[in-house]
Parts: structure tokens; sequence; C-alpha cells
């Protein structure tokens, strides 16, 4: 009886924080592709099919705003809240959703359900990170809620005040959550997205604050609004902060003089709009894929460097993707290093683990792979130039959202092809690797060291 009751505990399976995480994405993308595949989810008579349906499901809850479908139009108002739930959690994580209702019930939370947190969270050790979640939950509603009020307040001078309210709750969802769904397509005189505020400096600021703060990770918010008090940000803050600074100036500046006299974007613009129409894309392509020029009009220098900016991404933890801005910072700093001779990679007065180095190395060239062989099969099954293919890979891979015009005219293989893509882009690459094969066995021996010609 005892060693059948010890067969028994040993067969049972217990999931990884990573496979809980993998499996808990999974149920949530099924459950909003039922909900939207349902009549009660979309307007008229043309029944939306279940595949677009997975797609739109997979899109929010992977927080990436890729659509085959119109949300404002083909979407009934139900349909457009299971949208946007899907988009609240996959922004902050299933996981830190249920926490909240664990919370609320006054449920004990376990060491394993802490484990899976630190995980979604990417939060360097389970001590304190209910007491994080409680923060990120608080940060959330206060930004969203703000973002909301500021909206809807603008948005009643140009419609309804009910259909203002839906619209700023909506949009600050979105926006925050770095997810790129919007509403705007109700309006059949309007281009999509926000072009048809490309001039307007207040919906711009707002938008363009949500982005930021849904972009750079909770970790660094709750710095942000410590540091009146603690005068000190840690190594993280200071990278994550300093490489979005870096990258968003650079990336308005590089966008203003690609495009200034392109007559399809900025050239017909006033200052204040080439101005706000640069600083918005440089912010928008590295995690919310929202656009105040449409990204086919962009000339294909600048559509490439578009691409950059969307594969280095967001910030840890955030709600974007990409191969995040510290990952970038570390590449940088390799390089630098290697350059001056120095065998120490130093940012900041800090030296960087071996460790960190290297998982900086295997990430980028893992998300490089997988990025260039998405496009090569695309280009198989779609039609259209390469460069509109790597564009459209890059942006689902590093759930940005932006298109090139491509999403909606997908063939079946290559919406499996960008669903996959933002599946994984959004869990994960080492995440997904991880939970696919748990068991990792240490190695008893090592190789003898060897040399090899390098350039």
């Amino acid at each position: 009886m005892q060693i059948a009751a010890s067969l028994r505990k040993k067969l049972r399976f217990r999931p990884s924080p990573p496979q809980v995480m993998l499996f808990g994405f999974v149920v949530i993308i099924m459950i909003g592709a039922q909900l939207l595949s349902r009549p009660f989810s979309y307007t008229g008579d043309q029944q939306i099919s279940y595949l677009d349906a997975l797609f739109t499901s997979v899109s929010a809850a992977c927080v990436t705003g890729l659509t085959i479908l119109n949300t404002g139009i083909h979407f009934s108002t139900f349909g457009q809240i299971v949208v946007i739930i899907l988009v609240q959690i996959g922004g902050l994580g299933f996981m830190t959703m249920a926490t909240l209702f664990a919370l609320l019930f006054k449920k004990k939370i376990s060491f394993r359900e802490r484990l899976v947190l630190q995980e979604s969270m990417n939060y360097g050790s389970t001590e304190g990170v209910v007491k994080m979640v409680r923060k990120v939950l608080l940060y959330a509603l206060c930004i969203e809620l703000s973002g909301a009020v500021l909206l809807s307040s603008y948005f009643m001078l140009e419609m309804s005040a009910g259909q203002a309210l839906y619209f700023g709750v909506f949009h600050s969802i979105s926006f925050f959550n770095n997810a790129g769904f919007d509403l705007f397509g109700q309006f059949p005189e309007r281009a999509g997205s926000l072009i048809h505020y490309v001039e307007d400096p207040f919906v711009n600021i707002v938008s363009m604050l949500l982005i930021f703060f849904g972009g750079i990770g909770f970790i660094v918010i709750s710095e942000l609004l410590t540091y009146p008090k603690n005068r000190k940000f840690s190594l993280h803050s200071k990278v994550v902060l300093s490489v979005t600074g870096i990258l968003t100036f650079v990336g308005a500046v590089v966008i203003f003089l690609l495009e200034f006299s392109n007559p399809l974007t900025l050239q017909p613009l006033s200052a204040t709009g080439k101005t706000l129409g640069s600083l918005f894309q440089s912010i928008t392509a590295r995690s919310a894929g929202l656009s105040t020029i449409d990204p086919s009009m962009l000339r294909e220098v600048t559509q490439f460097f578009l691409i950059i900016l969307m594969f280095i991404g967001a910030g840890p933890g955030s709600t974007g993707g990409g191969i995040r801005v510290t990952t970038f910072a570390i590449l940088v700093g390799a390089m630098v290093a290697m350059i001056r001779g120095k065998e120490d990679i130093v940012l900041f007065r800090y030296r960087i683990a071996k460790q960190q180095i290297h998982q900086a190395i295997m990430l980028t060239m893992i998300s490089f792979a997988i990025i260039c062989s998405a496009a090569m099969l695309l280009s198989i099954t779609e039609t259209g130039s390469f460069l509109a293919i790597l564009f459209e890979a890059t942006s689902a891979y590093c759930t940005v959202g932006m298109s090139s015009g491509l999403s909606s005219h997908l063939s079946t293989p290559g919406k499996v092809i960008i669903m996959l893509l933002m599946f994984v882009g959004r869990l994960g690459p080492v995440t997904l690797a991880f939970a696919l094969n748990s068991r990792s066995k240490k190695e008893l021996y090592r190789f003898p060291e060897g040399k090899i010609t390098i350039g």
C-alpha cells in the first residue's frame, strides 16, 4: 500500500510555473475565441469564422493588436467588451488577475502560486511578489482610470456622453496595455487608428503617456513613484529609463528626417504635426502598435527602421514585447566592451553577470531565428513584398500590432503562422521552452575547453 501510494504521488502531474502560464494563456484564448465566434459578439448577418475569432482572441490576449476584422465595425458591444477584457487579462497577466480575486476573497496565496507569479512578472524572487501584485493592480487601475477620464472628457466634444465614456475606457485600457485595438473604424469618414488625431496635441500626449507607462514595466513605475522619498533608482530602472529615452529621441529624429518630404506622411502636416507624428511613431513602434501615420505609406527605409525598433521592444515585466530594452543595452554594452578591450560589461558602474550576458545573446538569437523563419514561411503563403512580410512577422512576434496592410489579406496558413508568432512572442521563447521541457538534468561533467578563430 505504501509503495502504491508513493508511486501515485510520483506520477501525479505537477505543472511547473512556465507550464501554468502556457496552459493559462491557452485556456483564456480558447474561451475568448468561443465567445467572439457567437452571434451576439458580431454585428450584421455575416457570421465570423472561428479562425477569425481565434485570431482576434490571440491578438487581444497577447496584447498585440493585429486585426483581420475591424473591431469597431464587425464586433458588437458585447464582442468589443470581450476583446478589451482579454486585453486587460493579457496585459497584466492572468495570474495577476487570479491573485486579485484570491485577495478579494481573502484566500491565502501558496508558495507554488508565488512561483508562478514570479515567473509571469519577471520578478526577482518570491519574496514580496504578492505585495508587488497589489501595487501592479493599483498602478494599473489609477493610470487607466486617469487616462479614461482625460480621453472621455475630450471625446465628449465630438460625440455623445455615453459613447465618449465608452470610448475613453476602452482606449485607455488598450493604450496602457500596449494592445493597439481601437474603435474609430465606426466612423467611415475617418482613417483607422489615431490617424485622425495626428495633429491633436491632447490626444497624442495622453496616448503617449499611457503607452510609456505601460511599456516601462511596473517595477520602474513603482520606483518612479517612490523616487521623491528614496532619491534612488535600481540599476534595472536606470537602464530601462535611459534606453527608453534614448530610443524615443533617436527614433523620433530619424523618422522626422526620413519622412519630412514624404507627401503621403509628414510633408502635408504643420510643424507641430510633423513633431507629434514623428514622436508618436517612435514611441508606439516599440510596443503599442497604434498609428497617427499610415505605416503602409512610410518609405521602405522608415519601415525597416521601425522593424528595428519593434525588435528591441519595451521594458521587462511590462505590457510590451520585443527582446526588451535591457537585453539591447547588454548587447550594446558587450560591443563597446569588446571594442575597448575590456573583459566586463559595465552599466552605471555595475558589472553585468556572465549569465545575464548569455541570456541576452540567447534570447536575441532565438527571436531573430523565429522571425526570419516565419518571414520565410509567410513569403511562401502570402503575396507581397518581403519587407512588408518581415514587417508583419516582426510586429506579430514582438506583440507590437503595427501593420503594413498584410494582416487583412492573410491566407489561412498565414493566419496560423501570425497567431503562433503572437503567442510565442507574448509568452516568451525561453518560458515556452521550459514549459515544453521542464526536466533539466544537471551535467555531471564538463568537456575540455577548446579555441576557435573568430573574425
